[in-house]
C-alpha cells in the first residue's frame, strides 16, 4: 500500500493537472507492477468480492462482462480510489468555479461518500471488465445518480499487443455547434488512464464552455483485455 502512495505523490500533477485541463485525460504511467495487475485480474473468476456482474449485450452496451466490486473494497483498490480522489478534487472544484456551476466537492473521499449516501447512493462502483475477441464497449458515462464526481480512472490490466490486439480505450469530446473530436490512446499494462466523466471546461473567446464527453473501447481483435475501472462516487443500484 505504501507503494501505491509513493507512485501517486511522485506523480508530475502539475503535468497531470495540465493535461486534464487541456484534454480532459491523463496518464498516470505504471502505478500497478505486473504482480499487482496479475493478482487483480485473477480475482475475476472469484465470485466472493463481487455484488454484480453484468453481461453487455443483455443491454446493448457493447461485447463483454463486467462485475462491481462489493463493500468492503480489496484493500489495494481502496487506496488507488483514496489516494487519486484527493489529488483529483482539486481540479474538480477548478472546473465547477469556472462553468459556474455552484457546486464544490470535498477535499476527501469519505466527505464524497458522505454526501452520496445522504442521496441512497450506497452501492461500490469499482469494477472490474473482460473482453475478448469482438469485444467493445459503446460510448458512455458513468454517472450512476444525482451525485457524481467528474473524473474517472481506467487501470490497464493486460499488455497490449502481448494479452491482446485492438480494444483502444477511445474518448469524443462533443464540442458545442461543432463536429465532436475524437482521442484514441492505448496504454501499457499498469498504467492508469485518468479522464473525465462527463464534462470539462474550455476557454473560448467569451469565457469557459462546457465540453460533454464519452469513452469506450474499440473491438478487441485478439486475445482477452482486462481493465479496472476506478469510480468515485457510489450508485443507487
Amino acid at each position: 500500500m505504501e507503494d501505491i502512495l509513493r507512485k501517486i505523490n511522485k506523480a508530475d500533477w502539475e503535468g497531470i493537472t495540465e493535461a486534464m485541463h487541456h484534454n480532459g485525460y491523463a496518464i498516470l504511467p505504471g502505478l500497478l507492477t505486473d504482480q499487482q495487475c496479475r493478482s487483480v485480474r485473477s480475482s475475476y473468476d472469484n465470485p466472493d468480492p463481487y455484488r454484480k456482474t453484468v453481461v453487455m449485450a443483455r443491454y446493448r452496451f457493447g461485447l463483454g462482462t463486467y462485475k462491481y466490486f462489493d463493500y468492503p473494497l480489496p484493500g489495494l483498490i481502496e487506496q488507488i480510489r483514496t489516494y487519486l480522489y484527493t489529488r483529483l478534487a482539486p481540479i474538480a472544484n477548478s472546473w465547477c468555479k469556472v462553468l459556474n456551476m455552484g457546486v464544490q466537492f470535498p477535499l476527501t473521499h469519505a466527505g464524497l461518500l458522505t454526501e452520496c449516501h445522504r442521496q441512497e447512493q450506497k452501492q461500490a462502483t469499482v469494477l472490474i471488465l473482460k473482453y475478448g475477441p469482438g469485444g467493445f464497449n459503446t460510448l458512455h458515462q458513468d454517472l450512476y445518480g444525482d451525485i457524481y464526481f467528474p473524473m474517472q480512472v481506467v487501470l490497464m490490466l493486460s499488455e497490449p499487443d502481448e494479452d491482446y490486439t485492438g480494444g483502444e480505450f477511445v474518448l469524443t469530446q462533443q464540442i458545442p455547434r461543432a463536429q465532436s473530436k475524437v482521442t484514441v490512446l492505448r496504454p501499457k499494462k499498469g498504467d492508469a488512464v485518468i479522464f473525465t466523466t462527463n464534462f470539462r471546461p474550455e476557454k473560448g473567446s467569451r469565457g469557459y464552455y462546457r465540453v460533454n464527453v464519452k469513452h469506450g473501447v474499440s473491438e478487441v481483435k485478439k486475445g482477452e483485455r482486462y481493465t479496472l475501472g476506478v469510480i468515485f462516487h457510489d450508485a443507487n443500484n
